[in-house]
């Protein structure tokens, strides 16, 4: 069993947030049903609601309210329900809020340093920034010790072959040399000590990026993680909230369809190379249809494409105007399972591996 704070997780499994409508209630309540910690992306929560292009704010609140409750329902108090909030986003403090109204367990932030985090949340909410660099924790540790009184109840420490948007150089990942995570935990748990000490508790440190379940669970562990943080492998579960054709994209993925592209949130992503993909690589722009203002700095005049849409087509399934995250080892993905059969695989594995 492992604590987090006054809370304690059966399985150190985190399902990775995955947006936009990848991972909603549907299977962040089912990963928590299973005793891990099940994460609802906040990223544009509300698109499926009649009212999204005309009051987007009001309905991505409203929506991701009504998808705490649906895991937390489905959970029945097992496990943990998270939010993935990305700093980038317009909404991000209004929808830490929200989440935090509607009852969550933890919000963990990426895309960005989440330095004013704590102020957003209640003394019981945990916290855990995303991280790709002790250097990056530090900052983080310092500036809420200093201004909060308060440090990470978790991190997460994500590598380079995470799927979605990464805290690493582009041509670093496009010359595979970024660090491991072999090499990137050991400094990171150096840097956390004398925070650790100062709280006078652990700060636990999830794994992301590429992690084998139960054999990578293990391997971590013993390096001094405390769990991992898996996400590419729950889109292919029933209960994933993408669609079919999602699911079967991803399912039909070999390792040369995976490129790195660059997102208008201004960071490199990893992706399948769909379409869309190959009409930006040769130079080609798919101007937004309608901006719903989500990102800081995105100038829809300019930007290549709209996220937002991309996203939206690919959670529906469109392959030719969709862009389809996933991390470097999709084609490890065989075929669909239940989110019980899969952390179950987890569980067993992390028990043969020890």
């Amino acid at each position: 069993m492992l604590r987090l704070g006054s809370k304690q997780l059966a399985l150190p499994v985190l399902q990775g947030g995955m947006g936009v409508g990848v991972s909603l209630g549907g299977l962040a309540g089912a990963v928590a049903a299973c005793g891990g910690m099940g994460c609802i992306s906040t990223a544009q929560t509300g698109f499926r609601e009649p009212d999204f292009l005309q009051h987007t704010a009001e309905a991505n609140l409203r929506a991701l309210k009504k998808e705490i409750a649906k895991a937390k329902a489905c959970a029945k108090g097992a496990g943990l329900v998270a939010i993935n909030a990305m700093v980038a986003t317009r909404q991000y403090a209004d929808a830490v809020r929200a989440a935090v109204e509607a009852g969550v367990d933890a919000v963990i932030c990426g895309a960005g340093l989440p330095l004013d985090l704590p102020g957003l949340v209640l003394p019981e909410t945990l916290i855990a920034p995303v991280v790709s660099s002790a250097r990056a924790a530090q900052v983080i540790c310092k500036t809420w010790l200093r201004r909060f009184a308060r440090l990470p109840d978790f991190i997460v420490l994500e590598g380079s072959e995470a799927g979605g948007h990464l805290g690493f150089e582009e041509t670093e990942l496009q010359e595979g040399r970024c660090a491991s995570l072999d090499e990137l935990l050991p400094p990171l748990l150096k840097t956390l000590a004398p925070f650790e000490e100062k709280a006078g508790r652990s700060i636990p440190v999830f794994v992301a990026g590429g992690v084998d379940g139960g054999a990578g669970l293990s391997h971590y562990r013993k390096l001094g993680a405390a769990g991992v943080q898996i996400a590419t492998p729950f889109i292919a579960t029933h209960e994933c909230d993408a669609s079919p054709a999602y699911k079967e994209a991803l399912l039909h993925a070999k390792a040369e369809d995976v490129r790195i592209m660059h997102s208008p949130v201004g960071m490199p992503g990893r992706a399948l190379n769909t379409p869309l993909i190959q009409r930006l690589a040769s130079g080609l722009r798919q101007p937004p249809v309608h901006c719903t203002g989500c990102i800081h700095g995105c100038v829809p005049a300019q930007t290549p494409f709209c996220i937002t849409e991309a996203l939206i087509a690919a959670v529906r399934g469109d392959l030719e105007h969709g862009l389809f995250f996933c991390g470097a080892h999709v084609e490890r993905l065989t075929q669909l399972t239940s989110v019980q059969e899969l952390m179950d695989k987890i569980a067993q594995d992390w028990r043969n591996s020890q």
